[in-house]
């Protein structure tokens, strides 16, 4: 039994072992196991049977089947990405020395889900849980950015206290922000501070949160913005590399 599932594995791990070859002939397969052709074709019928391995019809050739893409749907559904980030939030808070937090779209507002403190006496604190309407400071700035057009004009033309040239100018800065790939905000929800952001991806590139980093305004300057950014956008792209990120782009 043992000896038999090792051997399904291996021929599971060969259709999977090329992102430029989808399909593969029983020939192939047999070459790749070194196992005679009837052994092959025996395991090969009992993983169609479960939907584990698809045969091409016209070709005869097989491929992986559409539980694996069942099971891994179901797998980045189950995957709690505040416990996922905090990892990755740990390193950069350590690394910048400074205090960064994870949050969440919650309807026209964003929510603090997660945060490490700066490892120094002097730090930025935002409370968890703290709700922050979304046209306010760099993470939400980077969450609107990154959701479709339609959906992000939706939330800002539903904002009341915005004027109609308000909502234009917010509009084209968005654009800015999607294009550069981060946000910055300076005292915009607390006088004297800063914060730099970029988005957290998921599966099918929609964003699902925004990583930043909370500072002091007078401790920025160019160079040191330039290394924040940097530090953030790649502590965003490992955490949505995590939780399923399908592109780079």
């Amino acid at each position: 039994m043992v000896q038999s599932i090792d051997r399904a594995v291996d021929i599971i791990q060969i259709l999977d072992s090329c992102d430029k070859k989808d399909y593969w002939s029983i020939s192939e397969i047999t070459e790749r196991t070194s196992l005679p052709i009837s052994t092959v074709h025996r395991l090969l019928n009992s993983l169609m049977k479960n939907g584990l391995v698809s045969q091409i019809p016209e070709t005869k050739h097989y491929t992986l089947g559409p539980i694996w893409m069942e099971i891994g749907l179901r797998q980045l559904e189950r995957v709690d990405f505040r416990i996922v980030a905090k990892e990755s939030m740990e390193r950069l808070a350590y690394e910048v020395e400074e205090s960064v937090y994870l949050s969440v779209l919650n309807g026209t507002y964003s929510t603090i889900i997660e945060r490490i403190d700066s490892p120094l006496k002097v730090r930025v604190i935002d409370n968890l849980g703290e709700r922050i309407p979304l046209h306010i400071g760099a993470p939400n700035k980077i969450m609107l950015a990154q959701m479709k057009a339609d959906e992000s004009h939706q939330l800002i033309n539903g904002y009341p206290f915005l004027t109609p040239e308000q909502k234009q100018t917010f509009s084209e800065q968005l654009v800015t922000i999607r294009n550069q790939g981060y946000a910055v905000s300076y005292g915009e929800k607390t006088e004297g501070t800063a914060s730099i952001a970029a988005p957290i991806i998921g599966f099918n590139d929609k964003v699902v949160g925004a990583l930043s980093v909370g500072v002091t305004s007078n401790s920025i300057n160019q160079d040191r913005l330039d290394t924040l950014i940097d530090s953030v956008k790649d502590a965003a792209s490992e955490i949505s590399t995590k939780i399923g990120r399908t592109s780079t782009v």
